[in-house]
């Protein structure tokens, strides 16, 4: 684990001054859709803000603009949903079923306690059913670890749908993928740490929780907190938010640069709108045309290409995906 001295007042450094060139967009292939802030959980590192109070989701008029992207364009080849918990958001099914049936690769952002929420009992069968590829939230293989960022009852729970995907052959079955995400705690204090190698912390992972619980799965996303949401507002409250994007910039990968999620994915917002990745669209920073007019589903629907945008947006969180080995939605770039 790579740690830092204690980081200098120096102003951080524009994401985009430290590239060769401007972060272009390749051809899409991946629809990451945020389908709503609902959740039963209320973590402490999410970046989205998400809860069981809060009630923004998708709508009927942009559910039927979305399925009419994934069946128009060919292209696509991953929609990955999100939330909140995006089985909870209105959408969720009809956009999963659209997406199989062109015969997408579907990945559910699940935090795996919505299966034992009332109403929700079905969802393991339905993901199996579906052929869901499973990215599920468990920040460590330690009970303590992750009840202090989840919630007390979070680990146990999380065990126990673990233990239904399992049976149901997730883990095992080559059609059925399971994969893990790791995030590290938020920093309380100097000096900050680079997330943990991705491999060595994925082979603990699976002989504690193979040892412990039998529970097997696929691989293990290690991801970066970036300091946006929840995230940010603990480093502000600690003064640690300046210090810690320094550190991050300290610790900026160049060879990370090309395999940044953003330059092949579209991010899209529960209201249609269109951003370059999910931390943006928690920003409200938008992805636009090269005329400068922020982008929609509507819009790239008239248009009839997904390739409007030629260039990224970046801001100094940037720099989370890019510090040591590199962050994304699926996991260490390197």
């Amino acid at each position: 684990m790579v740690q830092s001295h204690p980081a200098s007042s120096t102003a951080v450094t524009p994401f985009e001054q430290m590239l060769e060139a401007p972060l272009g967009k390749r051809l899409i292939r991946v629809l990451q859709i945020n389908l709503g802030r609902k959740c039963n959980l209320s973590c402490t590192h999410c970046h989205v803000e998400a809860g069981p109070f809060r009630t923004e989701e998708l709508s009927p008029a942009v559910c039927e603009q979305l399925i009419e992207l994934i069946e128009r364009f060919p292209q696509i080849e991953t929609v990955d949903l999100t939330g909140g918990a995006p089985e909870m958001n209105y959408g969720f099914r009809p956009i999963v079923e659209a997406a199989r049936a062109q015969g997408k690769e579907v990945i559910v952002r699940s935090n795996l306690t919505i299966f034992l929420e009332p109403g929700y009992e079905d969802l393991p069968e339905y993901f199996a059913a579906q052929q869901l590829h499973v990215v599920a939230s468990l920040p460590c293989y330690l009970e303590d670890n992750v009840d202090k960022m989840r919630g007390r009852g979070v680990y146990d729970g999380s065990i126990r749908a673990l233990k239904q995907l399992n049976a149901l052959g997730y883990g095992r079955d080559r059609t059925l993928q399971l994969d893990l995400v790791y995030n590290p705690p938020i920093p309380t204090a100097e000096p900050f740490s680079l997330t943990p190698g991705q491999q060595g912390l994925e082979q603990d992972y699976k002989a504690y929780l193979e040892a412990h619980f039998g529970i097997v799965f696929n691989q293990l996303f290690t991801i970066t907190n970036l300091p946006i949401g929840r995230t940010r507002f603990q480093l502000q409250h600690r003064q640690l938010l300046r210090p810690y994007l320094k550190f991050l910039e300290t610790h900026h990968n160049p060879s990370t640069v090309a395999h940044l999620m953003c330059r092949d994915e579209l991010s899209i917002d529960y209201l249609g709108r269109v951003y370059d990745c999910d931390f943006n669209q928690m920003e409200g920073i938008p992805a636009v045309t090269t005329a400068g007019q922020p982008i929609t589903v509507a819009a790239l629907l008239e248009a009839g290409t997904l390739d409007l945008v030629q260039t990224v947006r970046t801001a100094s969180y940037c720099y989370g995906c890019t510090a040591g080995s590199g962050s994304s939605c699926g996991g260490a770039l390197l």
